[in-house]
């Protein structure tokens, strides 16, 4: 049976068994790869999403719970307008291998939606969940408080 699903905006369609993860819906069915699979247990992040705004892990969210829109890094901003956080990521060159960051920056991206100028220890307690291999969480923290200042800017 065909659920419909708003994803980034549009109304789509999927026929996909109910208990199927979200975000195998994104990849295999929608094509969107930017989420991606890390451990399937929800423990480090790389799969997360926004559903009605809040980061949720789409490896743990069956398709017929979805409870509201989904926004995913495809979402988030364009190559015409990127977001506030891609373009902080660019300039503090974040990413090295880059598998975690779409994941790392929907987290941030709710974060900033709820305290818009958060403290260090307001990153790093919203960013726990998500690991980087790489260990670039130095970057990922200025790169949030850099586009903090920038959302606050206008």
């Amino acid at each position: 049976m065909a659920i419909t699903l708003t994803i980034n905006g549009r109304a789509m369609s999927v026929d996909a068994p109910d208990d199927v993860p979200l975000l195998w819906v994104l990849r295999d069915e929608l094509g969107m790869t930017g989420t991606k699979f890390g451990c399937g247990v929800a423990a480090c992040g790389a799969c997360t999403v926004h559903i009605d705004g809040e980061a949720v892990r789409s490896c743990q969210i069956a398709l017929a719970d979805v409870w509201g829109a989904v926004t995913t890094i495809e979402g988030l901003g364009t190559p015409e307008a990127p977001h506030a956080l891609q373009e902080a990521w660019v300039r503090h060159q974040v990413a090295q291998c880059g598998y975690c960051q779409s994941g790392q920056i929907m987290q941030a991206a709710a974060l900033l939606a709820e305290i818009p100028q958060p403290s260090d220890e307001d990153i790093d307690t919203a960013m726990s969940g998500n690991l980087c291999r790489c260990g670039t969480y130095g970057r990922i923290r200025a790169a949030i408080h850099d586009a903090a200042g920038a959302m606050q800017e206008g």
